[in-house]
């Protein structure tokens, strides 16, 4: 058996987000947020179930850091809830608010975890909601704000920051199929939200860079998935390059070229409104970047559409392949591919995986073990793939599972478990998966054994 190692310095990581953990929506200070209200909303969330506990990590994170601990990891993947430090969306500073990050950075930092922090991952405050959101150009400015503010007050080193997670999500599940919040219906709003999230972005890299922050680094994190023809007859072939163009190149194009792409625009224009990007506005959308996070669980694969104003191809799912609990494929060699391709045309930049992994059923034994083999399976084989792509000269400097633990997974509430570490909601004790303790041995070892 041998070993499969890793390049030195890779950094070995886990990744949650604000509202999915922390609970504590109304301590200290915080003010709503629109998954606070999203979630209060008859019909909205599988169960009617909330993020009002969560894994109620605002109290508990001193015991989560020494579980990381416990597990080797180089760095420690966080968004900051965006309402716990300005409740209003902008204006005067929730001191409190901030002093719980500036706590746990420190114990993160007592235990030779690297932060690594998310200034957006979706909880939008609920009082920039009620003037329109991010429908409102004015919500990337008080972005901008919120980014400076949090730059100039956490003055202890965070070695990573990551502007916004996945804007297609946020623009198009919230925006235009209501999956998400604010809940909204309507594919002019995702587009120019969509528009606004980039402009955002830009202003937050301004701020960063303004603040001459030495030895940090900035990116996004975007989700990205290979797009695949069911076939190879051009009807399909269409509708994958078509599908790739909305799913992926919607927001790569910009960030890296200044421009949205060319056969969506076409495509898209003919029945809703693309907003126009101006010259200041490619600027400041493709001002260069430090890294380019990748979150990846799954392929897409389409088959052609008769409809010629179609934007995107059918989605097919194999009947002969393997699904996760989220009803994903599992596909590891389309890391890969997806890595592979980035670097060819959009880099060269450092590469992160920001997020991958799978949801099972997991099931608690009554010795505390979860035997969730499946986890373990995923991410070796997913783990295999982007070794290749390193050898074959891809940047990838490092790898964060979703999740650290088990959490509120959005719409989907408590019924799917992403985590290394089993959560028992009621009680709030946490257990260690098997995945867990292999994934510490992979730390230690800087590699996985075949």
């Amino acid at each position: 058996m041998g070993e499969n190692l890793f390049p030195e310095k890779f950094i070995w990581g886990a990744a949650t987000s604000s509202y999915q953990i922390e609970g504590a929506p109304d301590v200290d200070g915080k003010g709503e947020s629109i998954w606070d209200r999203f979630t209060h909303t008859p019909g909205a969330i599988w169960n009617q179930e909330t993020g009002d506990r969560a894994c109620n990590h605002y109290h508990l994170y001193k015991e989560d850091v020494d579980l990381m601990s416990s597990l080797g990891l180089k760095a420690y993947r966080f968004s900051i809830s965006w309402p716990r430090i300005f409740p209003q969306g902008g204006g005067r500073v929730n001191r409190e608010g901030l002093d719980f990050y500036r706590r746990l950075v420190e114990r993160l930092h007592s235990h030779g975890i690297k932060p690594v922090i998310t200034l957006y991952h979706w909880d939008l405050p609920q009082a920039l909601q009620e003037r329109e959101g991010w429908l409102n150009l004015d919500t990337a400015r008080y972005f901008e704000e919120y980014a400076a503010s949090v730059f100039e007050n956490l003055d202890q080193s965070v070695d990573m920051w990551i502007t916004i997670n996945e804007p297609w999500v946020i623009a198009f599940l919230g925006h235009a199929f209501g999956i998400h919040a604010p809940g909204i219906n309507d594919f002019n709003s995702a587009l120019l939200v969509a528009h606004h999230l980039l402009l955002a972005h830009g202003l937050a890299v301004k701020a960063f860079r303004e603040s001459e922050r030495e030895d940090e680094s900035i990116g996004i994190a975007l989700n990205l998935a290979p797009v695949q023809p069911m076939t190879n007859n051009s009807s399909d072939l269409e509708a994958a390059e078509r599908s790739d163009s909305f799913m992926n190149r919607w927001f790569l194009d910009p960030i890296f070229k200044g421009s949205y792409p060319a056969d969506m625009i076409d495509i898209l224009s003919r029945s809703f409104n693309v907003p126009e990007i101006s010259e200041e506005d490619a600027a400041l959308f493709s001002q260069p970047l430090d890294f380019l996070g990748i979150n990846n669980y799954t392929r897409i694969l389409v088959e052609g559409s008769n409809d010629e104003d179609a934007f995107t191809g059918n989605p097919v799912n194999p009947p002969d392949a393997v699904y996760t609990e989220m009803g994903w494929e599992i596909y590891p060699r389309g890391l890969y591919e997806l890595l592979i391709r980035i670097h060819r045309e959009y880099g060269p930049l450092p590469l992160y995986i920001t997020e991958n992994g799978a949801a099972f059923a997991d099931q608690l034994n009554e010795d505390g073990s979860v035997d969730d083999e499946g986890r373990i399976s995923y991410l070796h084989h997913y783990l295999l793939e982007a070794q290749q792509a390193i050898a074959e000269g891809v940047p990838l400097k490092g790898y964060f599972v979703w999740s650290l633990m088990d959490n509120f997974e959005w719409a989907f509430g408590y019924s799917k478990r992403f985590g290394l570490i089993y959560v028992d909601f009621q009680s709030q004790k946490r257990y260690l998966k098997n995945s867990a303790c292999w994934y510490r041995e992979v730390i230690a070892r800087n590699g996985l054994i075949e």
